[in-house]
């Protein structure tokens, strides 16, 4: 996959040294030289241009591109501009920052595929750590629902997964287990194996540390967290 992210900003290149180190091809993009030269070593090609200038972006064959980034957040009209340019190179997929909800309705207007809102999601994100600190990771996959990561602790240590009544009483299911297991390496340290159960079964016993995988419903999730907390 090839993707270009225009803007090297905190979120832009931070986006773009995460798909670089995730396999990507990644073209990082960025009218200021100097930030161009801090991040040439972590992504595929990083290049200084005027993104607004067709001609270019036409000579870094951005059509060719999977996807586009468009990660500028404080220059608004440099973000618009940028969209409507990468759709008229007729790239597919544009993938932009809005930093509000005018600039969000202008990028839809002028083709984006997808917009992120950055300083939202993270003040979504920095809650859930505040409500359920048990939390691990939390994937959103459908309005209202979601696949999260995390350790059911004491309340349910020692038990398998039917006596759990997770799926009874929460109306959740466990998808897979993770499990630390101690062993001694070759140089005779204590180490951990990480050890997954993708496919776990009724009997299966659930530890303390047990990282657990649970999908259901944002309401059904909140109901398991006050429980959790009152621990």
């Amino acid at each position: 996959m090839i993707v270009a992210v225009i803007g090297l900003g905190t979120f832009g290149a931070k986006t773009a040294i995460r798909l670089y180190e995730k396999g990507a091809e990644v073209i990082a993009i960025d009218s200021e030289q100097e930030t161009v030269i801090k991040i040439k070593d972590r992504v595929t090609h990083a290049i200084c241009l005027d993104v607004t200038d067709e001609r270019s972006l036409r000579s870094v064959n951005i059509s060719e591109v999977d996807v586009a980034v468009v990660a500028i957040g404080d220059n608004i009209e440099m973000s618009i501009l940028a969209v409507a340019m990468l759709r008229k190179l007729g790239v597919g997929r544009v993938i932009a920052r809005a930093t509000s909800p005018l600039h969000e309705h202008v990028l839809k207007e002028i083709g984006a595929s997808e917009i992120v809102k950055v300083e939202e999601e993270m003040g979504e994100i920095i809650a859930a750590k505040i409500i359920a600190p048990h939390v691990l990771q939390r994937y959103n996959f459908a309005a209202g629902y979601s696949l999260v990561e995390l350790k059911l602790g004491k309340k349910f240590a020692g038990k398998t997964i039917a006596e759990t009544q997770l799926r009874q009483d929460f109306a959740l299911n466990i998808v897979a287990i993770l499990k630390r297991i101690p062993i001694i390496n070759e140089e005779g340290k204590a180490i951990y194996k990480v050890k997954v159960n993708d496919n776990p079964l009724p009997m299966d016993v659930i530890e303390e540390d047990d990282v657990v995988a649970l999908i259901g419903s944002e309401l059904n999730f909140n109901r398991l967290f006050s429980e959790l907390v009152e621990e």
